[in-house]
């Protein structure tokens, strides 16, 4: 008996297996019901009373180390199917798509990078907001439409009737960062604040109730609406080129007195006329002004010592002037087959 023990341990033993079929083949031939080891149990019988005990462990072992080498072929198997299609060098390599980003965070970081470069630093704020910073602190006045629930989304409001500056709000523009940015630190002051606003309108091609803005701040002695104008030149020619012109048209805005939109020359037509800019040679980008001595007092800044300028514009629009992709929907609705043009971008 302990030689038939020792001969099927040797022949288990030198078993090879290379795949599913022959490991399967090994367990049928060894541990199922008609297997060599049930035929050598059932042997068992025949052995001698004082044998039995020794016979007995010998049997049990066996059994063991046959069921350890089919579990160990069978992970190993297994560990070999999982990684077959990386050690397969004939294999193609996967078909990994590179992703692209998006138009917005595209111009929003070329706007960044133009402004960085002559000075500017970046400075950012909370989307929900009180009214104090959004409007009040900005000059608005106590009736103004923007306060309307037409216009803004309130998340808490103290009256329906009259503004107060514990109302709580998605800010309407990034200029509340502005105001911010004042409070804490004294000037010279040179910053642009980038972030998401939302305001309260219906969605078309041309509007939208999310969009993201790009607000600029210089505040320091002497500054004056040249400077604000070389500056701006300066912007629009290293974003849409060289040749790139700009114009002032009278405005108004409450945080800004004298207030102007810049329009910048038509790229499509080199401001001859064409139907992307209606004939008139000219695209609206941006507002802008000299900051409001109001504000100024607000945030506590001497207004007989410190100037300054603000400027601000909507990145959608910047997009869709570099782009001509004149539907603001598409840049909201994560359609691959849109956002895979901009793959060539940086």
């Amino acid at each position: 008996m302990l030689d038939k023990i020792n001969a099927l341990k040797m022949e288990a033993e030198a078993e090879i297996v290379k795949n599913q079929e022959e490991l399967d083949a090994f367990r049928i031939k060894y541990l199922s019901k008609k297997g060599l080891f049930s035929i050598l149990f059932e042997d068992f019988r025949n052995v001698p009373p004082d044998q039995k005990k020794e016979i007995g462990q010998r049997l049990n072992s066996l059994k063991q180390q046959i069921q350890d080498k089919y579990n160990l072929l069978k992970e190993s198997l297994e560990t070999q199917n999982d990684k077959s299609g990386i050690n397969d060098l004939t294999r193609p390599a996967f078909p990994y798509e590179l992703g692209s980003r998006h138009p917005i965070s595209i111009v929003r970081n070329e706007i960044i990078d133009i402004f960085m470069r002559i000075g500017f630093i970046i400075s950012e704020g909370p989307e929900i907001e009180d009214d104090d910073h959004v409007f009040t602190k900005l000059n608005f006045a106590p009736e103004h439409p923007a306060r309307d629930m037409q216009d803004t989304f309130y998340i808490s409001r103290i009256s329906e009737e009259d503004s107060s500056p514990d109302d709580i709000l998605l800010r309407t523009h990034t200029s509340s960062v502005q105001v911010r940015v004042m409070q804490q630190q004294k000037p010279p002051i040179r910053t642009i604040s980038p972030g998401r606003v939302f305001r309260n309108e219906a969605i078309s091609a041309r509007a939208h109730c999310i969009f993201h803005q790009v607000e600029g701040l210089y505040i320091d002695e002497n500054v004056s609406f040249a400077d604000l104008k070389q500056t701006l030149l300066y912007f629009a020619r290293e974003m849409f080129g060289k040749e790139t012109d700009i114009r002032l048209r009278p405005s108004y805005f409450p945080f800004t007195e004298p207030s102007a939109e810049m329009d910048v020359s038509c790229r499509i037509c080199g401001g001859k006329g064409c139907n992307v800019c209606k004939y008139t040679g000219w695209l609206e980008l941006l507002g802008c002004g000299m900051v409001h001595p109001n504000v100024l007092k607000a945030c506590k800044i001497d207004s007989q010592k410190y100037t300054g300028f603000a400027f601000g514009m909507g990145i959608e629009r910047a997009t869709m002037l570099k782009y001509q992709v004149n539907d603001l929907r598409l840049y909201f609705e994560n359609d691959i087959r849109f956002l895979e043009q901009f793959k060539t971008s940086f």
